[in-house]
């Protein structure tokens, strides 16, 4: 059975698609293209799966409903919420929470309505082989790294928590971490994937690159982080990943 690789900016998957190779065979549903083909030789399905929780959700459910994959690999960039996680670290998720979830008083903050779970955890065997993977890549990191300050990043497992929210105000991720206390880095889509995965019953691994502090530099040079760094890490610490 395939794998299924996932990544919220054309950026993040787009030199995936390409290692894929012309042989790939490619089909749009709703809005969405799924790349089908040998990626460092192992049968995966590469997708965009554009910003946000729903947005992903769509994505991860026709990997799984349509496409068959027996798990996800989601890639990409995000903000740090722990101060020890510095630009051009990566961060593995132990675990995922949606931060912007609020069903009270019918239920906890944070909890899944129905589900009664407020964090999924993640296979510690394939967490320990992104873990790994990255530290592999991340051993000699690409020379455009040096431009944005990244000297010698490093890999870690944690806590992820995911909300529509792209956060440029470190007030607002100081009463973020308040009530989530631990998180390693926040971002817009990987606790929704973390849903779908849980309620299929399919492993998920969440690989983020810390791009900014989620503050209100955040902004800055973002596109270009994206482009030069993180599209790079998406790449190499997949086919690290794959190789194993």
């Amino acid at each position: 059975m395939a794998i299924g690789i996932m990544g919220a900016m054309q950026e993040e998957i787009a030199g995936l698609v390409e290692a894929m190779g012309p042989g790939r065979r490619e089909q749009t549903r709703g809005g969405r293209t799924y790349h089908r083909g040998t990626l460092f030789g192992v049968d995966a399905v590469v997708a965009f799966s554009r910003w946000g929780k729903v947005a992903a959700a769509t994505t991860a459910t026709h990997l799984v409903v349509a496409e068959g994959v027996s798990e996800i690999v989601f890639t990409g960039v995000a903000g740090g919420a722990d101060r020890a996680m510095h630009v051009g670290d990566v961060v593995v998720a132990s675990e995922l929470v949606q931060h912007d979830m609020n069903a009270e008083p019918l239920f906890p903050r944070h909890e899944i309505p129905l589900l009664g779970l407020s964090r999924f955890a993640t296979d510690e065997a394939r967490r320990h082989r992104a873990l790994e993977a990255a530290a592999r890549f991340l051993a000699a990191p690409p020379a455009a790294a040096a431009r944005f300050g990244i000297a010698a990043p490093r890999a870690v497992a944690g806590a992820i928590a995911s909300g529509d929210k792209f956060f440029a105000d470190a007030a607002e991720l100081a009463e973020v971490r308040a009530r989530l206390p631990g998180l390693a880095c926040v971002e817009m889509e990987g606790a929704a994937v973390a849903q779908v995965c849980h309620e299929y019953g399919v492993p998920l691994t969440v690989i983020r690159t810390i791009s900014d502090a989620a503050d209100e530099g955040a902004p800055a040079d973002f596109a270009a982080f994206v482009r030069e760094v993180a599209s790079r890490y998406s790449v190499g610490i997949v086919r690290e990943l794959l190789a194993a």
